[in-house]
């Protein structure tokens, strides 16, 4: 079994592919911060991911952020994802990449915040 926080379930931590969770402490807390400050829940889309997982949805490959068990995508858009994003940028000594998904259908849109040091980190990207 993974970890969990108050708001956060080892479920929707865990890799939807296999099930296991590698999640972060660290970004946990973060992520438990975050949600506490805003007041309201967040919907997260994906956080861990196995290697075999994320290089069949994403362009990372086997080894993306999501492997580290360092990055959560949030489900937003509109104020909420300004909100979020404004955060994460005051908090930049914990959320060092922000990814920017804000196109097509609201339900679908998101922000990607990760909490890794390497790999040129600070970064901002959109998709």
């Amino acid at each position: 079994m993974g970890i969990s926080s108050e708001n956060f379930s080892d479920k929707e931590l865990s890799c939807s592919h296999c099930g296991e969770n590698k999640f972060d402490q660290k970004t946990l807390d973060a992520l438990q911060e975050l949600r506490e400050v805003l007041g309201k829940p967040l919907s997260l889309s994906s956080a861990y991911r196995c290697s075999v997982h994320n290089d069949k949805v994403s362009s990372s490959g086997t080894d993306g952020p999501h492997t580290t068990g360092q990055a959560i995508d949030i489900l937003c858009s509109g104020k909420f994802a300004y909100k979020i994003l404004n955060y994460a940028m005051i908090r930049s000594s914990i959320w060092k990449g922000i990814g920017v998904s804000q196109k097509g259908n609201h339900k679908s849109r998101f922000l990607h915040l990760d909490t890794i040091v390497e790999n040129n980190r600070p970064w901002v990207w959109s998709y």
